[in-house]
């Protein structure tokens, strides 16, 4: 633990200095607080701007950063002194993950307090938005850890999150979207995120959908661990 604590402290300090990477964190959160306050639409469901921003937060900045943050140290041979020294490979995935799981919370809390959301509600909301920032967390690492730079890990993260970011609002348009979208786990986090505001509650579909998608991300990210030599 001491290892992957350093490591979250100099992610911290690293994502300080970076500004396009910790854009990447306060960026939907900020529109949300902006939209909800500016536009008002009759008939608009509640707390919509909440819904929509909170599903691309975390189709895009976990999935985004994972990637560049592991494709980056990998090209620079960072990683490489660090494994080479005492940092274990599961010390540091620990570290960087602690850390982008973190700063990702921290904006779901902006989004749970601008939605109104208190007590068991605010409890549910950020669990719900927990599920989907592990999924794309691990989607993020199985690029960062199987591209050779941060330029090939950009190349194929950009157009996983935008799938995984956009393909739920593209879904309230287009039906036939809808049925390619209700297998996506971003589309059940807006569905879950929808009944809450709602008050109707979770379908087990929902929960079953994302469940899948854990496990499916997950076995993909064993896959690449091992694959690349960090096992």
């Amino acid at each position: 633990m001491k290892n992957s604590i350093i490591i979250f402290r100099k992610q911290v300090k690293d994502t300080g200095r970076n500004l396009a990477l910790g854009i990447q964190f306060i960026m939907f959160p900020l529109m949300a607080i902006i939209m909800e306050n500016a536009i008002q639409v009759k008939d608009m469901p509640p707390h919509f701007f909440v819904g929509m921003f909170a599903v691309m937060h975390i189709g895009m900045a976990p999935l985004n950063v994972m990637a560049a943050v592991i494709s980056e140290e990998k090209e620079k041979n960072t990683l490489r002194m660090l494994f080479f020294g005492s940092v274990k490979p599961v010390e540091y995935l620990l570290g960087i993950g602690g850390f982008v799981f973190c700063a990702c919370m921290a904006g779901t809390v902006v989004f749970a307090v601008v939605g109104g959301y208190g007590g068991v509600e605010f409890l549910r909301f950020l669990l719900i938005m927990a599920a989907g920032i592990c999924v794309s967390m691990l989607l993020g690492a199985v690029i960062g850890i199987l591209t050779k730079s941060q330029i090939s890990a950009t190349t194929i993260a950009t157009p996983t999150m935008m799938v995984f970011a956009f393909l739920p609002m593209l879904a309230m348009f287009n039906e036939t979207i809808a049925k390619v979208a209700d297998y996506a786990y971003s589309q059940q986090v807006q569905l879950m995120l929808n009944g809450l505001a709602a008050g109707t509650g979770t379908e087990p579909k929902s929960l079953l959908i994302i469940a899948v998608s854990a496990v499916i991300a997950a076995g993909m990210f064993i896959y690449a661990y091992r694959r690349s030599g960090l096992l």
